[in-house]
């Protein structure tokens, strides 16, 4: 027999032990995505086991400390205490699990091409393991066909057929580390599978950790829907950031444009310039949909033109401090930079394609003496430099201030009556007026 009844015996299985919570739970990668995801399900009942290749990360999970800002420690203690939570380095776990989520970075090449080698590589690890019964889910993000194209082979030459023998389906992760609002638990999770049976059981899987999920109709659109949510803010950024610069140029106040128009209450919504695009996730993603694009014959001319416009932002930023010390009859040249936070966003520990980097090193390159403070960020590395975080009072003996990160934690009016000048990226100084405040 064929069709769905030929799907029945390992779907219902399936379906039973994940609605009862007996399945067994498994996650391939523990970074900001693996471990919260990891967490959400041993806190819903399941028993689940956490693979990744740092023994490092293993040990710390299993003596119940956790490395991610957005886990408390407390509650991976909690979790392993219960013997719910357990991690382990060793694959071989899988064969004796029901579902596995791959959540493995999936960085660009220098050549802004894909670098799928640790999603190539947990995918054999599991092909190695797989058996009949078992639902693999693909988050790492990537590019459109990835989870049919790439994966889909690797199973398949076990002999198990997909959507009868097992079940694969990929589901992007849409993790905002640092927002307090927005959670993996509470944040809408899309899945699309590579047949109905996959898609009905990855839905289900979610559903029980879970507040929302969505469905689509297959891999697919599951994979796009993530490139085109964060092409879309990389683009309405680079929007913003050439504003800024054409604004400065016109001697207009971009942050009051922006805010104004947001007053709009329909067809609008406001985005804000910056130093540049940082994290795992937008500066990286648009450009995997761009590669694919090429691969069609289709040129993604707005990605690459906001690529560029974003990219110069470090550039243009290093440029007007430089000019700001020039009004000053200083040189940028053995001046004494300040820079305000490090990491990529707000309130995070995370440098990871952190625009600030590229700051510090183009002011390092041009001679500067720099230094940086982010309550985050204890040390920063920038190839043979490496830089410790000093108190905001370091501020005050040099010759610019620039703000790259608006933690909260910083004393804003302590900033502005001692530094001699300050360059704000990020409008952290919303309505002063001191004559010693430039902005973006």
């Amino acid at each position: 027999m064929t069709g769905q009844n030929s799907t029945a015996p390992h779907r219902e299985l399936l379906l039973e032990k994940i609605r009862s919570r007996n399945a067994r739970v498994g996650v391939v990668g523990l970074g900001y995505v693996g471990l919260p995801l990891a967490v959400e399900f041993a806190g819903a009942g399941f028993h689940v086991t956490g693979i990744d290749v740092s023994s490092r990360k293993v040990d710390q999970i299993n003596t119940g400390l956790s490395y991610v800002q957005d886990i408390p420690s407390s509650e991976v203690r909690r979790l392993v205490d219960k013997g719910l939570l357990h991690a382990t380095t060793e694959f071989s776990a899988i064969s004796e699990l029901d579902t596995i989520n791959i959540a493995v970075p999936t960085p660009l090449r220098k050549t802004k091409d894909p670098d799928m080698s640790f999603v190539v590589a947990a995918a054999q690890a599991v092909a190695r393991h797989i058996h009949p019964g078992l639902l693999v889910i693909l988050e790492s993000t990537t590019y459109p066909g990835t989870t049919e194209e790439l994966l889909l082979p690797m199973f398949e030459a076990s002999g198990l057929k997909a959507g009868r023998d097992f079940f694969l389906c990929f589901s992007p992760e849409r993790v905002d580390p640092g927002n307090p609002k927005f959670h993996t638990r509470n944040i809408p999770k899309v899945v699309g599978g590579l047949t109905p049976a996959c898609t009905e059981v990855g839905a289900a899987f979610y559903s029980m950790a879970l507040e929302t999920v969505v469905a689509v109709s297959n891999t697919v659109v599951a994979e796009m829907v993530k490139l085109l949510e964060n092409t879309f803010r990389m683009i309405n950024i680079g929007l913003v950031n050439e504003l800024a610069v054409m604004c400065h140029r016109m001697n207009i106040n971009v942050w009051e444009v922006i805010d104004a128009a947001a007053t709009k209450p329909f067809g609008f919504m406001p985005f804000y310039p910056g130093p540049g695009l940082g994290g795992h996730c937008i500066p990286i993603d648009p450009f995997y949909l761009s590669w694919k694009s090429k691969q069609a014959g289709i040129e993604a001319r707005f990605i690459e033109l906001a690529g560029h416009i974003n990219g110069d932002m470090p550039r243009y930023v290093v440029s007007r401090i430089q000019d700001a010390l020039n009004d000053q009859a200083k040189s940028l040249k053995n001046s004494r930079i300040h820079v305000l936070g490090v990491a990529y966003k707000r309130d995070i520990d995370d440098v990871r394609e952190s625009p600030a980097l590229d700051v510090i090193h183009l002011l390092l390159q041009r001679g500067a003496s720099v230094s940086y403070s982010d309550p985050y960020v204890p040390e920063l590395r920038l190839d043979s430099v490496a830089l410790q975080a000093q108190p905001l009072s370091a501020a005050a003996s040099c010759d610019c201030a620039v703000i790259l990160t608006d933690h909260r934690a910083f004393d804003y009016d302590a900033l502005v009556r001692t530094a001699p000048l300050i360059f704000d990226t990020r409008n952290a100084l919303r309505g002063r007026t001191d004559s010693h405040i430039l902005r973006l």
